[in-house]
C-alpha cells in the first residue's frame, strides 16, 4: 500500500494520539470529514516485514491482522487489531525495519497514517509517553507470549474455540465475517480442518453459519472449550 499511495498524516489522529498513547482510551468514533482517511479492501498490506517504516497507523474501522510467512509461504496470524488500535510504532522506536506484515482483514477497513516525523515530534513533546510507550510494548510482549504459549499447548480444537471467542469481542458480539482461509491461519491449522470444526461447532448448536458470516450462539461453551 505504502508504495502505491501517497502517505499524508491525518492531522487529527495526530492530535489524538493521547488518547492513545497516554490517556489509555481506545476511541472507535469515525467521522471521515475530519480524518484523511484510507480505504482498503481485504488482503491489502499496510506494510512489510524488511522495510523500513514511514509512519505509523491508526485503525478506525474493521480489522487489520499482524502475520508472518512460513517457510512454505502460508500465514501465520498471530494478532488482531481492531478499531481505535495504532499499529506500527513498535518499528519506529526500533529504528529498525518491520519483523512483521500487517494487511486488512476484511473489505472496506479505515486507516488514518500519521508519518515518522510527526510522530517522533510528537513523541519528544511529550514527557508522559516514555513510560506510556513501555507499558504498551510491554502488554503487547506479553500477548504474543500468551499467544505463543496457547497455539503450543492447545489442542487445534481448543485454539479454534480461542479464535472465535476473539473474534466474537473483535466484533462486538456481532456476526463474525472472516474468510476461513485467515480464520484457519489464525488457529494454525490447514483450511480444510478448520471447515471440519466449524461445522462440528455447528452441529453442537454452538454457533450458526449464514454463508461466510458466523453468528456465536453459545459464547460461554466456546469459551470453555478454549480454556479446557
Amino acid at each position: 500500500m505504502s508504495g502505491n499511495r501517497a502517505l499524508h498524516s491525518c492531522k487529527f489522529c495526530l492530535s489524538g494520539l493521547d488518547d492513545f498513547f497516554i490517556d489509555n482510551k481506545r476511541s472507535n468514533s469515525f467521522d471521515p470529514v475530519d480524518h484523511d482517511s484510507l480505504l482498503l479492501k481485504r488482503n491489502e498490506i499496510i506494510f512489510s516485514e524488511g522495510k523500513y517504516p514511514k509512519g505509523i497507523f491508526h485503525i478506525h474501522k474493521g480489522l487489520v491482522k499482524i502475520f508472518k510467512y512460513g517457510k512454505d509461504g502460508k500465514e501465520q496470524i498471530f494478532q488482531i487489531c481492531k478499531s481505535g488500535e495504532v499499529i506500527g510504532f513498535r518499528a519506529i522506536l526500533s529504528e529498525n525495519p518491520y519483523n512483521v506484515n500487517a494487511a486488512a482483514l476484511e473489505d472496506n477497513t479505515e486507516i488514518c497514517f500519521i508519518s515518522k516525523q510527526d510522530f517522533n515530534h510528537y513523541k519528544e513533546s511529550n514527557p508522559q509517553l516514555q513510560n506510556r510507550l513501555i507499558q504498551e510494548l510491554s502488554t503487547e510482549l506479553q500477548e504474543w507470549a500468551d499467544f505463543v504459549t496457547d497455539m503450543t499447548q492447545k489442542t487445534v480444537r481448543q485454539r479454534t474455540a480461542l479464535a472465535l471467542v476473539f473474534l466474537y469481542e473483535a466484533y462486538n458480539e456481532k456476526e463474525i465475517n472472516v474468510a476461513r482461509e485467515d480464520l484457519a491461519n489464525m488457529v494454525g491449522t490447514a483450511t480444510e480442518s478448520l471447515i471440519r470444526l466449524i461445522n462440528e461447532f455447528k452441529k453442537e448448536a454452538i454457533i450458526s453459519i449464514s454463508a461466510r458470516r458466523i453468528k456465536v450462539i453459545d459464547i460461554e461453551t466456546l469459551k470453555s472449550i478454549a480454556e479446557a
